[in-house]
């Protein structure tokens, strides 16, 4: 395989030239540049982009952890990060990780053996005290509260997301509200079920813990949701769904067994995707997309000041009021 010596030797100019015009440097004479193309060419010389990276010191490229990339919520925030890496002209690559922590503390080597330039983690299952000794190799950022931890972020306030939607809940006249949430152990989700209970302990209502529902992520789990309330002789008059997936399974599930919305159910999503306009649910918006832009934007500014401090932005959220609550 040719090397940019043999290129230089062939073309008869120096192997800065030949740097010079494989990095589109501008002070290159037109007739240098085409002497060394055609010579490029004649070798069939590929450039050494590892070597190439290694000089600079960065590799152009950051990783994004999320646990499934077939879900609206991470799909969006991934086409935020494409957006704003595209602009900068940089790549990134993906691990799937199905909220396993091995591979989530795998993937992060990558960034130790500087092989990225910095990570965005979208959601996780690690410990904030595994994953902090990796910023130490470049730029964290979460898409979540990293409250108490040393790693940057962008996020929405959780507990004031779910507390607008239960004082909305609670305005229409509802005492008896139960709430649909992901992982139960997360922050996030630790903040929506405060936000809950908060919500019903300031009106005396009494708490029914088989009106909380967790696992809820896709719409499947929604439809899961309606058939446990069918079962239920004491059942709640509406619902709080941090997932407009969930919140449409719900919504359509319901309609089928007889249950009228809002009626008999009233249902709040979260997130304010297609689904829920089409299907004319109230949800809480908030910005996926903008969600992805803004954590590669702030990864991109830590990676250029090559600095090791902690920023976190937080981003707004507002209630869509529609016909389902």
């Amino acid at each position: 395989m040719a090397n940019i010596k043999e290129v230089a030797k062939i073309a008869g100019v120096s192997v800065t030239t030949v740097s010079r015009v494989l990095n589109n440097h501008p002070y290159v004479k037109e007739d240098k540049r085409k002497t060394v193309l055609d010579a490029i060419k004649k070798l069939d010389y590929i450039q050494n982009l590892n070597a190439v990276n290694l000089a600079k010191g960065k590799s152009y490229t950051v990783g994004v952890i999320l646990p499934f990339i077939n879900h609206p919520h991470f799909g969006d925030i991934v086409q935020g990060i494409a957006s704003a890496a595209l602009e900068h002209n940089y790549r990134f690559i993906m691990c799937q990780t199905d909220y396993k922590a091995e591979e989530e503390l795998k993937f992060l080597q990558l960034l130790k053996m500087k092989q990225i330039d910095g990570v965005i983690i979208c959601s996780k299952t690690s410990s904030w005290d595994e994953i902090e000794p990796f910023s130490q190799f470049g730029p964290i950022v979460a898409c979540e509260d990293t409250r108490g931890a040393a790693i940057s972020s962008v996020f929405i306030d959780h507990y004031g997301g779910f507390k607008l939607g239960m004082d909305h809940l609670i305005s229409k006249g509802h005492r008896k509200i139960g709430y649909c949430i992901a992982r139960g152990h997360s922050f996030n989700s630790r903040q929506r079920k405060k936000a809950y209970l908060d919500a019903l302990g300031e009106i005396g209502a009494s708490i029914h813990n088989d009106w909380m529902f967790d696992q809820c992520i896709f719409i499947e789990d929604g439809i899961r949701v309606v058939h446990e309330l069918l079962h239920m002789k004491d059942r709640p008059t509406a619902l709080l769904v941090a997932c407009d997936q969930v919140a449409a399974g719900i919504v359509t599930e319901a309609r089928k067994h007889g249950i009228r919305v809002p009626e008999d159910l009233a249902v709040i999503g979260f997130d304010n995707h297609p689904i829920s306009k089409v299907l004319d649910i109230t949800t809480i918006e908030h910005h996926s997309v903008l969600l992805g832009q803004n954590a590669f934007n702030l990864a991109f500014s830590l990676i250029a000041d090559n600095d090791n401090k902690v920023e976190k932005v937080e981003l707004p959220y507002k209630l869509i009021v529609r016909s389902t609550a």
